[in-house]
């Protein structure tokens, strides 16, 4: 069994009303010979130059040896640690590829100081560091790199015997790697960041990490077929129909896991989906749950529910059964194939270009406008239980402390509505912050993502400003105990995460989204009063 799904309820009659007009129009064979025409004229460009993932099982096997190779050269120099710089699918893919596998990587998708200085550790010795970044020039992966290059040399070690290198041919970082002696995987340039989990972004780090990357592509290889053949049996066509063709349409898609046989597939979907689908006002929000998340029991109406589980069962329809879900199952491998395909056979279904991210750039660009300018912070509204409260107008123009602050904001939420909490701390050190999530979602009754800053920036932030204009956005930031500085760049890494905080904001703000600011200055206390606030 390398995959199986099965749906009922709305998502049934969504896979019955439209499979069949997929199936007609050819759409999974096309997809597999690169037409660039099934997503219309104006993403037909764009769609012509990122089709590559269709092909990477087979592209990628030759790399395969390389990596091993070199897996087992580090080894016998007694390098055994591997950790990784990397933002968005270049960190979530090899993530959860390695955590499925019960196997050790230090992945570092943070400019949060605390967060770089625990990457950098007491290891050294025995640590190789990969840098993944598809367009050469991701500032936080840049920054990253820049502080393990001085780390290696203050111990007396070589950064061209540690670093190794995943990007795109032809980027700035290709070329600046390959002059520095460093090891070079070049990357399908065809090929989007959020599809790369099956060439040298996924399988570098992991197969250096020593996860069995042939199995992996062994697994995808086997459901290939099923994937290019316009059939009513096609997983591919199922799954993109039963989550982008409801009627009414549910815009939702809460994932859920049982957490039993693959670790951490929902955030690596989450950001596929979201990025692939959240643009021109529409898309679909992924909302990763537990088994045991409050929204499960409100019977949403707008929301989908999506369950990876060991088994699905062998019957595509199962109403019988009295549920009104999707269900999923299968070895990684195919996963992976299975959710890009569903993805980009939403995006035709949604009307929109599954490959392009047009508002992504506008949050990095307000970053680079407010690390050039150094402006002062903006004041806060008021200082709550040592929690410096700022926001948009009509968040905090009547608040005047912590409660009324939270509650403000959960005003703003409409009955289609979702509450995104963006946490720019170190999720090393505050990982019980992940648990306000549940806490805010018993009390919206509504979807409440949570996403780690900056690196959701290079995913769901896309859908947070393109996609539809129901989110309201609860970001906490922290005052970092320890500072880093960049060399050679005029900004800490302090710095760097409060302007991607601060920049965000303002693009959201700017696009009408109601943004409220918690900055803890003292994290561990405040995460506690935070809480409380809540209960």
């Amino acid at each position: 069994m390398s995959f199986r799904i099965s749906v009922s309820g709305a998502a049934a009659d969504a896979v019955r009303s439209t499979v069949p007009t997929l199936v007609a129009d050819l759409v999974a064979s096309g997809i597999t010979a690169l037409d660039p025409a099934l997503w219309g004229p104006e993403a037909e460009d764009e769609a012509g130059k990122r089709l590559g993932w269709t092909e990477s099982v087979s592209d990628s096997r030759p790399l395969i040896p390389e990596i091993l190779a070199l897996r087992d050269s580090l080894r016998a120099k007694g390098v055994n640690r591997i950790a990784l710089a990397g933002m968005g699918g270049s960190s979530l893919a090899p993530e959860v590829i390695t955590r499925t596998a019960g196997v050790p990587l230090t992945v570092l998708d943070s400019t949060d100081p605390g967060q770089v200085l625990a990457a950098l550790g007491d290891h050294l010795a025995s640590t190789a560091l990969v840098v993944s970044s598809k367009s050469g020039s991701t500032a936080e992966t840049d920054s990253q790199r820049r502080v393990f290059e001085r780390a290696f040399r203050e111990a007396g070690i070589d950064p061209a015997e540690r670093i190794i290198v995943v990007t795109d041919p032809g980027s700035p970082l290709d070329a600046s790697a390959r002059a520095a002696g460093y090891r070079v995987f070049n990357a399908d340039p065809t090929v989007g960041g959020r599809f790369s989990v099956l060439t040298a972004f996924g399988l570098v780090p992991s197969g250096l990490a020593g996860v069995d990357i042939a199995e992996l592509l062994d697994e995808a290889d086997a459901i290939s077929l099923a994937l290019a053949v316009d059939s009513p049996e096609n997983p591919g066509l199922i799954l993109g129909a039963a989550i982008a063709a409801t009627t009414p349409r549910r815009d939702k898609l809460a994932i859920v896991s049982d957490g039993t046989h693959i670790v951490g597939f929902a955030d690596w979907a989450e950001q596929l989906i979201a990025e692939s689908t959240g643009k021109q006002g529409t898309g679909i929000l992924p909302v990763v749950l537990d088994r045991g998340a409050p929204e499960l029991s409100e019977n949403l109406p707008d929301v989908q529910v999506v369950r990876l589980v060991a088994d699905a069962g062998v019957e595509v329809f199962s109403d019988n059964d009295g549920a009104d879900e999707i269900r999923v199952s299968g070895t990684l491998g195919a996963q992976f194939l299975v959710w890009e395909y569903a993805t980009v056979i939403a995006g035709r279904l949604l009307g929109i270009n599954p490959f392009d991210q047009p508002d992504v750039e506008a949050a990095k660009n307000a970053t680079r406008g407010l690390l050039d300018a150094r402006p002062e912070p903006v004041p806060a509204a008021f200082i709550s239980d040592g929690i410096e409260v700022r926001g948009t107008a009509h968040v905090i123009g009547a608040a005047s402390d912590l409660a009324s602050a939270i509650d403000a904001l959960l005003e703003e939420l409409g009955p289609d509505g979702y509450l995104s909490v963006q946490a720019y701390v170190n999720r090393l050190a505050l990982p019980q912050l992940a648990e306000i999530r549940d806490l805010l979602a018993a009390l919206s009754r509504r979807p409440v993502t949570f996403g780690w800053g900056p690196r959701f920036l290079h995913s769901t932030g896309q859908l947070h400003k393109g996609g539809p204009a129901t989110g309201v956005f609860l970001q906490i930031l922290a005052t970092a105990p320890v500072d880093l500085d960049i060399p050679e760049r005029p900004f800490t890494f302090g710095e760097l995460i409060q302007a991607q905080a601060s920049g965000d904001a303002i693009v959201l703000a700017d696009h009408g989204r109601p943004v409220l600011t918690l900055t803890l200055t003292q994290p561990e206390a405040n995460v506690a009063t935070l809480f409380a606030a809540l209960r």
